[in-house]
């Protein structure tokens, strides 16, 4: 399926926003590819039969993002950013229900990797989500970059263009945001 242009998707954002019912349905098919890319980016590799599939996190995502009566999406960029802390949220649950035991314990900081890990285990996700709290107070454009590298394994250019930035300062921001995380996550791992 050929990439909708990014008018089409923001034009019905604004609908939506305007409270046309009908922009709903015309959406779907425009944002179903890309939330799926980015679920199967985050899950990939699952093995079958694992409680969170692709397809079940894009459900979970897209039926959040369309259930908030106030969304407010400026535009395409902003909709997927706002599908990327959804899909992190999903995950996050999804590990605390499935009763995680000790936060952190033996958490491999190298799952903050380039290329975003598919596997991780219940503690990890738990343990980097508490990482990503503490890294808010200190930077909330560092949270949401890795929302978008991590959870929705989006790459430097695609992240970069919801987040409105030059590739370069994602670039040096994943690196420090990366260091940050590996800082508070070795610290978890060793108390």
């Amino acid at each position: 399926m050929a990439t909708p242009p990014t008018g089409d998707i923001t034009e019905r954002l604004l609908a939506i926003r305007a409270g046309d019912r009908e922009a709903l349905n015309l959406l779907i098919p425009l944002v179903y590819e890309r939330l799926h890319a980015m679920a199967h980016a985050r899950l990939g590799g699952r093995r079958a039969g694992a409680s969170l599939d692709t397809t079940a996190l894009v459900h979970e995502a897209y039926l959040r993002l369309v259930d908030q009566s106030r969304a407010e999406w400026k535009d395409r960029q902003h909709f997927f950013a706002v599908a990327a802390t959804a899909m992190r949220q999903i995950v996050v649950d999804r590990a605390r229900r499935r009763g995680a035991g000790k936060r952190g314990a033996g958490v491999r900081p190298e799952l903050l990797d380039d290329a975003p890990a598919v596997d991780a285990r219940l503690d990890e996700i738990l343990a980097i989500d508490e990482a990503l709290k503490a890294l808010g107070g200190l930077s909330e454009r560092l949270v949401k970059m890795v929302e978008l590298r991590f959870f929705a394994g989006l790459s430097i250019e695609e992240t970069a263009q919801v987040m409105d930035l030059d590739p370069r300062t994602v670039n040096r921001d994943w690196r420090v945001a990366r260091a940050l995380l590996f800082r508070a996550l070795s610290g978890n791992a060793a108390g």
